[in-house]
């Protein structure tokens, strides 16, 4: 690592939030990343759960070679070639139901901005149905609509967002005699809650199929196919933010198809561009033709790059020459059986779910009280980053102490071998560590 670099990262960028490594970073490859230090770690985060294929995935270079020989960026009215193509291949090879026509965009924040400013000119409504746990976005109105952290300090939120509590099997906030009938009942408190409030001008309500930041929380189909019913009868549109479910993470094409409810928008982002900034919001071809009616505009600097194009068509391609979509419930399958072994020795590992390669690992004092085992989570993930694994783990007082498990699709079992070892023995040494601290 240059110490000059180094110094010029630590006096000149903006502190953004997040977790914070000691060394820069030069590349990364495959499931690998290597810091200045030359040294290399196991990437269990797909970076910020994008690089799907892996990192620097061939076709993707390739992709990035060919718009620089075409074109990287053209005038927004200028509706590049590929752009076509790449709306056509996820409407007949991608999207549910009668999902058609898409418009693409870069981030996940930058989808659910132009998911509901279309909810909300189609309905004439403003008022929000959301999750709690949910992670929508950063930016102003994806903010207002986002519960997992990070509200406080930066003014007033878009008004007539309402939350609905988040179905957590783990830690139910209704307890019921199932998870399903405990997730139907906060549903149904949430909306008699809304029905009282609301001035009668909804527009949406908008979910992640699999509440990953909230702590990879799957809810029950019934679940889902009540937030479909809760919409049509309100008059509202249902949004499916599909950041982290779409393209094969979960096992299956999106997340929609996992629970069979066709939401009436779907917003793409991390996993359609593979690590590149490139995102999608689709919607039905009814929607689009009154919005364009009622003069939607949704006209960006960056909005149709044919670069970025380039660079999501070469990802869908991947994904279905190298079968990733089953790949994703083969490997899952596998990394959950791993984890399943350690959770037979260590008491602390209190629950293992999600879908595909989405896996979440939530960590206890023990089982029987369930108190969320923060310190153990943060030093354990200390060790594993110094033994070169890197993992995220989300700890929220409230949500408890979650690792997220995303690697690569392209994963393979020596990698999981590898990075399950590497966890083993951080935990270990965290459980060591911390039984010397507390009897010193």
């Amino acid at each position: 690592m240059t110490s000059a670099l180094k110094a010029a990262a630590d006096e000149f960028l903006v502190r953004y939030g997040g977790d914070v490594f000691p060394n820069l970073f030069t590349s990364a490859k495959g499931t690998i990343v290597t810091d200045s230090d030359g040294r290399e770690y196991l990437d269990f985060t797909s970076g910020q759960m994008c690089a799907t294929i892996g990192h620097n995935h061939p076709a993707i270079v390739e992709a990035v070679e060919r718009a620089g020989k075409k074109a990287f960026h053209l005038f927004s009215g200028m509706i590049p070639e590929v752009v076509a193509e790449l709306a056509q291949v996820l409407a007949t090879d991608w999207l549910p139901g009668d999902l058609k026509r898409s418009i693409f965009i870069n981030t996940g924040s930058e989808a659910t901005e132009v998911a509901l400013r279309m909810a909300k000119m189609y309905t004439g409504g403003y008022e929000v149905l959301v999750l709690g746990g949910s992670w929508h976005g950063i930016t102003g109105g994806a903010a207002s609509v986002s519960m997992a952290s990070d509200r406080k300090g930066y003014g007033v939120p878009a008004p007539g967002v309402f939350v609905i509590p988040e179905p957590n099997a783990y830690r139910p906030y209704i307890v019921k005699d199932s998870d399903e009938d405990s997730a139907l009942a906060n549903l149904e408190l949430a909306l008699k809650m809304f029905d009282m409030q609301s001035s009668g001008r909804g527009a949406a309500i908008i979910a992640e199929p699999i509440i990953s930041a909230g702590g990879v929380l799957v809810p029950p189909k019934a679940f889902m196919e009540a937030l479909r019913k809760a919409a049509h009868d309100r008059g509202m549109l249902l949004i499916f933010d599909e950041a982290q479910t779409a393209f094969g993470r979960i096992g299956t094409k999106t997340g929609s198809e996992y629970f069979g409810v066709v939401p009436d928008i779907m917003t793409m982002s991390k996993t359609l561009g593979g690590g590149l900034p490139l995102a999608a919001v689709s919607t039905t071809a009814a929607i689009e033709s009154k919005l364009h009616d009622d003069h939607f505009t949704y006209y960006t600097s960056h909005v149709s790059d044919p670069l970025l194009a380039e660079v999501g068509l070469a990802v869908l391609r991947v994904i279905t020459k190298e079968k990733l979509v089953e790949r994703a419930n083969v490997m899952g399958g596998y990394l959950r059986s791993k984890f399943e072994g350690l959770q037979q020795k260590y008491e602390q590992i209190g629950d293992i779910r999600g879908a595909g390669l989405l896996l979440g690992v939530e960590l206890v004092t023990d089982r029987n009280s369930k108190q969320a085992a923060h310190r153990l989570g943060g030093l354990t993930t200390q060790k594993c980053f110094e033994h070169g694994l890197s993992m995220n783990i989300r700890r929220r007082p409230e949500r408890g102490s979650v690792w997220r498990i995303a690697p690569p699709l392209t994963v393979s079992t020596d990698e999981i071998d590898r990075a399950v070892e590497i966890l083993d023995r951080s935990l270990r040494e965290s459980l060591d560590e911390l039984s010397r601290n507390k009897t010193a």
